[in-house]
């Protein structure tokens, strides 16, 4: 497949237009203009650049790519290492930060929510489209006690997670946000959640799940931002026929 119809694909698949995002969604890095072999990973850090230069990739598809706003526009230091391994080997890196986040069968708020059963699936943010909102708010079938979720979570995140518990409410209603989204944690609220899942926790946010009774899970960054990437080499692989490889390079954050 040429480069030009991979991100083709990518774009469409993904719909990067409809997101206003911290850092460029598409092709990051210019490499090879053939792409058969694909490596994707959560983050574009030298531990998977090394690995998908191992594996002899002509792609790397990343949540987190390079050139965030705000960032250091110098290309020097590690990003110089990372960049010129990428550009020695002819690789080309490709970034999709929110569209990753929010597309409603690859995403990486779909794939939680898949693994641990939500049904009647809406969009976290009050009148927006599941398919443009940034998180996700659903119900289980039946009503759990909050050490059989803890336990359901935990097997879908494949870690052992911060959970406040604020009582011994059972959970029905769920709203999750992957990665760093403790600041949504009211929307969860206003949504009318039994529990919120994020990826990170600050301070403030286990006062306000204390204060205002919803359970609050902190089920980390990287695990909750592994299944967009994966899903995206299943489909990169069974759907268009690509030879895709998901490669984890852990982090405990």
């Amino acid at each position: 497949m040429l480069r030009s119809e991979f991100e083709l694909l990518l774009n469409q698949t993904l719909s990067p237009n409809r997101f206003k995002d911290y850092a460029p969604n598409g092709l990051q890095v210019e490499g090879k203009k053939e792409i058969n072999r694909v490596v994707t990973g959560v983050t574009a850090c030298q531990a998977l650049i090394d690995a998908a230069i191992e594996h002899k990739a002509d792609a790397i598809f990343v949540h987190h790519g390079y050139f965030w706003k705000n960032e250091t526009p110098q290309i020097v230091g590690m990003k110089y290492r990372r960049i010129s391994a990428l550009i020695k080997h002819d690789i080309n890196l490709y970034g999709y930060h929110l569209p990753l986040d929010a597309h409603p069968v690859l995403g990486n708020n779909a794939g939680l929510a898949d693994a641990i059963g939500l049904l009647n699936r809406t969009g976290l943010q009050s009148g927006v489209a599941i398919e443009e909102s940034i998180g996700v708010v659903g119900e289980l079938k039946e009503p759990v006690s909050v050490s059989v979720f803890r336990a359901m979570v935990e097997k879908a995140v494949e870690r052992e997670v911060l959970f406040e518990c604020v009582g011994d409410r059972k959970i029905h209603r769920v709203a999750l946000c992957t990665g760093g989204a403790q600041g949504y944690i009211e929307q969860a609220i206003d949504a009318g959640a039994d529990v919120y899942i994020t990826g990170e926790v600050s301070e403030q946010t286990i006062h306000i799940a204390r204060e205002m009774g919803i359970h609050f899970i902190a089920a980390g960054h990287h695990a909750t931002e592994r299944f967009g990437v994966k899903s995206m080499a299943a489909f990169l692989s069974e759907e268009c026929g690509l030879d895709a490889v998901f490669i984890d390079i852990d982090n405990p954050a």
